[in-house]
């Protein structure tokens, strides 16, 4: 027994030998294997910007086993770890340092003129759009001395700085004139009105559905006239909020607009007008919307519209930390199982959500777009007018299947 003990830990010493022998061996191999990585020229990355390891590399010997992506979040050096397999077959490991910066400028609104009634009580600074992609608080000034009460014309500058040192300016005339006299008529432009045939018509294909989108001001509804009139669906407002930290409310019409349409088995998405300034605060309002349509049928998204731009710079939000919020509302809505959305425009798609996780509602009011993100739904008019609604102008939509 004892010789078939010493036959056994022999044998395993044996083993362990080989093993250690081979590990030397593979480890001597790595230390002398051929490494050919060609790096980018410029390896500054711009922070918040989505990139995978293979955007690093010109060239390599070899394949990445794992093109992961890089975390642009943090400004700073960054060392980046990785294997690959080498022209040998040989797993080699490979660190490229990085390092993530802030390049970008703040975004204001250029504006070569302002015109303001002699004496107005207004704030000049709010006239102008500030914010930043990366710092919550950028500095928004204007440079140049002006008075309100004061009939001329002031050459001032907008100037905004971001915490890296970034600057926008934007040079403008300042005219104050006298305060129009309370006896002069005011001219009435007549608003132009789309019609929602005209719409079905035009965009109207095996690819594509025409609807509408309603809230309160749409008044009553004759959901039948309406789907009689085309209406293949509708986005229907849930509510909002009274303000920014304000309490929420159902919008007055949503139970009767939404019975209304699901009764008639006319497909239903809604919106939720959101002043969220936190990711907790969107969370909540996802919540408090599920509630509200959980007795209801849902067949299309659940959309985040958040549109607080004339009062952007009060919410001490980066474009980074909005498009933060609005993946935490869909994420939780996602969550329930329900699909999320997000609506805005096309110049704050362009300059201000940073890539947000779901699928988007564009509003562009032309007859043809040159949004080039892409879009599921495509508000295309504010002006529009179908059979049933009477009330008031309507919203007209295609949505691309």
């Amino acid at each position: 027994m004892k010789k078939i003990f010493k036959i056994f830990i022999s044998i395993v010493i044996i083993i362990g030998l080989m093993l250690l022998g081979y590990k030397l061996y593979i480890n001597y191999r790595i230390k002398n294997a051929i490494i050919k990585v060609e790096l980018i020229d410029n390896l500054d990355i711009e922070v918040y910007s989505k990139v995978k390891l293979k955007d690093l590399i010109k060239k390599i010997n070899g394949k990445i086993i794992k093109n992961k992506r890089i975390n642009t979040s943090k400004l700073g050096n960054q060392e980046i770890e990785f294997e690959y397999i080498n022209e040998e077959n040989l797993k080699v490991p490979y660190k490229i340092n990085i390092n993530i910066v802030d390049k970008t400028p703040p975004l204001i609104n250029y504006q070569k003129s302002i015109t303001l009634y002699q004496n107005t009580n207004t704030d000049l600074n709010s006239k102008f759009f500030c914010g930043d992609n990366y710092d919550d608080r950028p500095t928004c000034e204007i440079i140049g001395k002006y008075n309100l009460n004061e009939i001329g014309d002031y050459n001032l500058t907008f100037k905004a700085v971001d915490s890296e040192g970034n600057e926008s300016k934007n040079d403008f005339t300042l005219h104050i004139i006298p305060k129009r006299n309370s006896t002069q008529n005011n001219s009435q432009t007549v608003k132009k009105v789309t019609n929602f045939t005209d719409i079905y018509n035009k965009h109207k294909t095996k690819d594509t559905k025409i609807g509408i989108d309603i809230s309160h001001h749409q008044g009553n509804i004759d959901y039948k006239k309406v789907k009689d009139a085309g209406a293949e669906f509708v986005f229907i407002r849930v509510g909002s909020q009274k303000g920014k930290n304000g309490e929420y409310y159902l919008d007055d019409k949503f139970i009767e607009n939404i019975k209304g349409f699901n009764d008639l088995n006319v497909k239903v998405g809604v919106y939720f007008f959101s002043y969220a300034d936190s990711k907790e605060e969107a969370k909540r309002e996802a919540k408090w919307v599920l509630k509200q349509i959980k007795k209801h049928k849902i067949d299309l998204p659940i959309v985040f519209d958040w549109e607080n731009w004339s009062k952007y710079r009060e919410y001490n939000l980066s474009f980074y930390h909005l498009t933060e919020i609005a993946n935490a509302f869909i994420k939780e809505i996602e969550k329930a199982g329900y699909e999320g959305m997000l609506y805005s425009s096309k110049y704050y798609l362009e300059k201000i959500w940073t890539n947000p996780d779901t699928d988007i509602w564009l509003a562009h009011y032309t007859n043809q777009t040159n949004y080039e993100g892409k879009y599921k739904v495509w508000q295309i008019c504010d002006d529009g007018k179908i059979d049933g609604i009477t009330d008031n102008y309507v919203d007209i939509d295609i949505m691309y299947n």
